[in-house]
Formats: structure tokens, sequence, C-alpha cells
């Protein structure tokens, strides 16, 4: 009963690419999770600011503003601070990954992602309980200590 009365979490997918906003859409409805998309990088702080969802999930490479000023917008308003980020990107180099984590992304995943792996991180994030933002990188996906 305790887990049929907890709320759906919400997921914000920014996304341009139709195909792959497609993919996520069924992933997430497949999951349970309440989502909504948004293609432009120019109405994602707003939207995310008017109804901040549980996650995001943030395209690097977006028409008018990059995922990594919107990741930083959202990291400097602390009304938000309780937003998860998981950063997606085709340019899937260490340097573009350390970069959305040092601008407070709380994940990153490359693109193509295998549908396990984006799940892997979407209920790893979602289901992580608020201790506040220590600075540290989340831990590696292997191995886990449970």
């Amino acid at each position: 009963m305790g887990a049929a009365l907890e709320m759906q979490k919400r997921v914000l997918v920014v996304e341009d690419d139709d195909n792959i906003a497609t993919a996520l859409d069924y992933l997430l409805t497949r999951e349970g999770y309440a989502h909504d998309r948004i293609a432009n990088g120019a109405e994602a702080v707003a939207r995310i600011r008017l109804a901040p969802p549980d996650l995001v999930l943030l395209d690097v490479m977006l028409p008018e503003v990059s995922g990594y000023d919107i990741c930083q917008s959202v990291r400097g308003d602390p009304a938000l601070g309780d937003v998860k980020i998981l950063m997606m990107t085709a340019r899937g180099s260490a340097i573009e990954r350390r970069k959305g984590l040092a601008l407070g992304a709380d994940g990153f995943i490359s693109k193509p992602f295998e549908v396990s792996e984006l799940r892997q991180a979407v209920r790893a994030l979602l289901d992580r309980r608020p201790t506040g933002n220590q600075g540290a990188a989340p831990a590696p996906a292997k191995g886990s200590d449970g």
C-alpha cells in the first residue's frame, strides 16, 4: 500500500532530436514517470523554475542555449537545489563529462546510450535521498556496496 501512495516522479526532457526524445518518452512512460519535453534550450530554465521536476534529462547541444548554460543556471538558483540533472551528449569525451559535473550535473551519459544504462542512471538519481550538495562526483556505476 505504501509504494502505491508514493508521488510519481517527474522528469523534464530537454532534447532537440525528435528520435531521441521519442525513445526517452517510451522509456519514461514504461518506467512510470510523469514527463514532459522541451526541444529548445531557451525555454528550459523558465520551465524548470515554473514547475521544478525531480530530474532533468539535459542534452548538451541545444538550439539557442547550451545544456551547460542551463545546468549552471539551475545550480545557481537555491530554490532548485533538489532538482537532479543527468546530462546527455553525443560527444562523450572525458573533458565534456568533467565540465558537466563541474557545473553541477548529477550524472552524465553518452549518446547513443543503451536503454538499460539510461534506466539505471535515472533510477539511481531518482532513488537518491537528498543529502545536500557536497560537490562530490557520483560514485562509479560498477560495483555497489548495497
